[in-house]
This record gives C-alpha cells, sequence and structure tokens, in this order.
C-alpha cells in the first residue's frame, strides 16, 4: 500500500513498547449449535449436522497445528453446547494455551430477548465451560455478533473483562455498561469484512448465496486490511469458524496470512485477552454509546442520545475492584 491508512480518532491506544499495532486471530467454534439454535429440526438432517461437526472434529486440530507452528496464541470462543458435546476438543485448546472465550450456549438467537432470559443463557454457557475445561472465560462474544442494550451490564455482574461483539471501531476502548453505572468492560471491535462467513459460508436452505470465495481472494482482501491496521496503529481483529475456515485450502491460506502478518514490522500479535488487559490497564477515556429512542414513531418522532466519553480513569473495569 503506498498511501497511509488513518486511525480511528475516535479510540487512540498506545501498544506495548516494541508494538505499532496489534492483531488477533479468532476462531467460532459452533458447530452444530448456530444451526439448531436457528432451527432445533436440523438435528434430523444427517448431511447438515455432518458440515457442522467437521469444525471440531477435524478441522480445529488441523487449525491448531498451524497456530502451533506459527508459534502464535489464538482465541477459540467456544458455546457450551459445543464443550460439552466435544469435550476433548476444548481441552485440546486450553491445553495448546489458547485463550477460551464465551459465546452463548446454544448459539442463541440473541436479538430482543429479555435480560433474564439471556442471564440464563450466559450462566448455562460458563457452568458448561467450567465443567469442562475448567476455566471461567473472560470474554465474550455474542452470537450473530448481536448484543442489546443491556447485556453489557449483565456481564459486568459476571466478571467479564472485554467484549467483542460491536462494530463501532478499529481499536479497542473501554466503555460504560449501562446509564448511572460506575462500572465498564473493553470493547474489541469486529467488522464484517474479517468474518469467513461473508466469505465462505454456503448450505443449501440454511446460508449463503451459493457462491464460495476462491481462497486467493480472500487472502488478498485480508492481507490489504491487516497492512491498514497496521499502517494506522490499530487492532486487526480476524473471525474465522472451523467448519468453514478449516477446510483445506481455506486454511492454507488463512497459515499464509498469518506469515504475512506475523512479518509486519511492530505488529503484536496475541490473544484478545491480552489486547483487553493491556486496554484496561491503559486507556483512560470510558465511552458511552449513543442511542436512538423511538417513542410512538411516527406520530412522537425520534430522539438521539449522543455517544460521549470522559477520562474516568477510576472507573470499574468488568466488575472488578
Amino acid at each position: 500500500m503506498t498511501n497511509p491508512a488513518f486511525p480511528d480518532s475516535q479510540h487512540p491506544i498506545t501498544w506495548p513498547e516494541g508494538f505499532s499495532a496489534a492483531a488477533s486471530f479468532t476462531f467460532d467454534v459452533d458447530a452444530e449449535s448456530c444451526i439448531l439454535a436457528h432451527d432445533p429440526a436440523s438435528s434430523r438432517r444427517m448431511s447438515l449436522m455432518s458440515h457442522q461437526s467437521y469444525g471440531p472434529r477435524v478441522a480445529v486440530p488441523r487449525l491448531l497445528q498451524i497456530l502451533d507452528r506459527q508459534g502464535i496464541k489464538g482465541t477459540f470462543f467456544v458455546p457450551g453446547f459445543t464443550a460439552e458435546t466435544y469435550p476433548d476438543t476444548v481441552r485440546a485448546i486450553v491445553d495448546g494455551g489458547h485463550e477460551i472465550g464465551h459465546h452463548g450456549y446454544l448459539h442463541e438467537q440473541m436479538q430482543g430477548i429479555d435480560a433474564a432470559t439471556e442471564a440464563r443463557y450466559l450462566d448455562r454457557g460458563l457452568d458448561a465451560l467450567e465443567k469442562v475445561a475448567g476455566i471461567r472465560p473472560v470474554g465474550f462474544r455474542a452470537p450473530w455478533w448481536e448484543l442489546n442494550w443491556h447485556t453489557p451490564q449483565l456481564l459486568a455482574d459476571r466478571g467479564f473483562l472485554y467484549d467483542s461483539s460491536l462494530l463501532d471501531g478499529d481499536a479497542p476502548y473501554r466503555f460504560a455498561v449501562a446509564e448511572g453505572d460506575s462500572r465498564d468492560i473493553v470493547e474489541i471491535p469486529v467488522d464484517w469484512a474479517l468474518d469467513d462467513w461473508e466469505q465462505y459460508a454456503f448450505y443449501p436452505g440454511v446460508t449463503g448465496s451459493g457462491v464460495i470465495e476462491s481462497p486467493a481472494k480472500v487472502l488478498e482482501m485480508w492481507t490489504l486490511e491487516a497492512q491498514a491496521h497496521h499502517q494506522q496503529g490499530s487492532c486487526f481483529v480476524l473471525t474465522n469458524h472451523p467448519f468453514i475456515s478449516g477446510r483445506p485450502s481455506k486454511a492454507v491460506a488463512l497459515e499464509q496470512l498469518i506469515e504475512r502478518v506475523r512479518s509486519l514490522d511492530g505488529m503484536w500479535v496475541t490473544t484478545l485477552e491480552e489486547i483487553a488487559r493491556h486496554t484496561a490497564e491503559t486507556v483512560t477515556e470510558v465511552h458511552r454509546h449513543g442511542r436512538v429512542e423511538i417513542a410512538g414513531f411516527p406520530d412522537a418522532g425520534v430522539s438521539m442520545r449522543a455517544a460521549s466519553k470522559s477520562g474516568a480513569a477510576s472507573a470499574l473495569v468488568g466488575g472488578r475492584q
């Protein structure tokens, strides 16, 4: 790239000494859960279930070999159902020194659910991960990246350090979990252009357009994204699903991408947990998200509470004192 990228001015951050940008390779180990949450009757479809089970059974071992060969650690977001169904796979991730994050229990549809229901999903997922892997995750990624306005407060109640579900930045930041609540958590933003689902996902009658992109095209696109994040000093976060990007040619392209990202001078390649801890320790501004209120539209009109930020360095992070 010949022209420098412009930094994210809303979320300024400095990286540890010796690093000028950050990158993390993350994996959503959905397996059958995302399909079953959408349509429980899909359990009768043997071929469809085999398509999803490829992830934990075949792809995760391959991906772990790639990460080991490249000498990096990844973040794996695991639904509780996946942990209970494939405990050996989850333990292998932990044994490899990688981070486990929370990703719901059954990859539930999150949009519009009430806080009590969502709390049950969170707790059931936490219980499953603790029972199977002996860990209590500090990171959360909402199924389908779909947070509700009450979700951050539920996360803080349970001691989460960070979330990675919002799409409003190029760099991590801290944000207040609710109006009138002194606590905050770290957000590590994501981007649909950096999700393999949009490039490769296809199953007849379930998802996708029927166009499965060439890994060469995807490698080029993601390389350009990584280079831009590197130039502007921000945070490149790639989201992969093992049943998609763990397939042979896609896995080869992914390893080539990892090699390219690692070769960028000053690029810190690490887990989301490490990035979140650095953010919590060094960023002092706390953001409050803007929110649109529509009451009786169109007669009552629409109001907007503007986004804001403050230098509240003493705010609590993830409910921790």
